[in-house]
């Protein structure tokens, strides 16, 4: 496993902490839970998309998830996502 450093905007993190206390996880875990789905969510191979992709703005609102359980279920790769 790799160490690494990363910094956080304040509410971001206020955010991790509360899903890590919520679900008694660790920061850490919250942060490689997150890192899979992200990964998931855009594959490896699909350069054409990487060279048009441009970095979107930092979350400053609420999750676009309904449901919090579909989170869930998406980092476990249980179904579909339910995105209300």
């Amino acid at each position: 496993m790799v160490r690494t450093q990363i910094q956080l905007p304040d509410p971001l993190y206020r955010e991790v902490q509360r899903v890590a206390r919520e679900r008694e996880w660790s920061i850490a875990e919250v942060l490689r839970r997150g890192a899979e789905a992200v990964t998931r969510a855009y594959p490896a191979g699909d350069r054409e998309a990487a060279k048009s992709w441009k970095l979107p703005p930092p979350l400053t609102a609420r999750l676009l998830i309904l449901e919090p359980e579909a989170l869930s279920d998406i980092i476990r790769g249980d179904d579909e996502p339910n995105m209300g």
